[in-house]
């Protein structure tokens, strides 16, 4: 039924925010549509930028969260993207799925990196878990 898709971003400055999620983090722009609308890939997924209007303004507190799983370490992610900016909502933590780190684009749109813990499917559901 669906061939694709993508997770749609609002953003007040298209130029930033095109520069933020291909320069910074380092996700490959796919197309752009002037000032109007961007779309840039990790991996399979798409991350759509569109320009903010007042029915859909930007960087909306919890309205949106986009994930992106690491294949290195967090903590030398986390401090490469500090050097180029990027503004971290507390510390790296962990949790049953693995290590995460929230963090912001420039309209304050909220995003996370995540180092997850390999699943086991072998393992009893208390030890489902396993560092890779």
């Amino acid at each position: 039924m669906f061939s694709n898709g993508n997770a749609t971003i609002f953003v007040s400055d298209m130029d930033r925010s095109v520069n933020f999620y291909t320069k910074v983090l380092g996700l490959q722009l796919i197309q752009r549509f002037g000032n109007h609308w961007a779309s840039a890939a990790a991996g399979k997924l798409a991350i759509g930028l569109h320009t903010a209007s007042n029915e859909n303004p930007a960087g909306r507190n919890g309205s949106t969260v986009i994930g992106l799983e690491l294949t290195g370490d967090i903590d030398d992610s986390v401090a490469t993207l500090k050097q180029k900016g990027v503004r971290f909502r507390g510390a790296v933590s962990q949790d049953n799925a693995g290590k995460i780190a929230y963090f912001e684009d420039p309209d304050g749109n909220l995003l996370y990196m995540i180092h997850p813990k390999q699943w086991n499917r072998e393992a009893s559901p208390e030890h489902a878990y396993q560092s890779r």
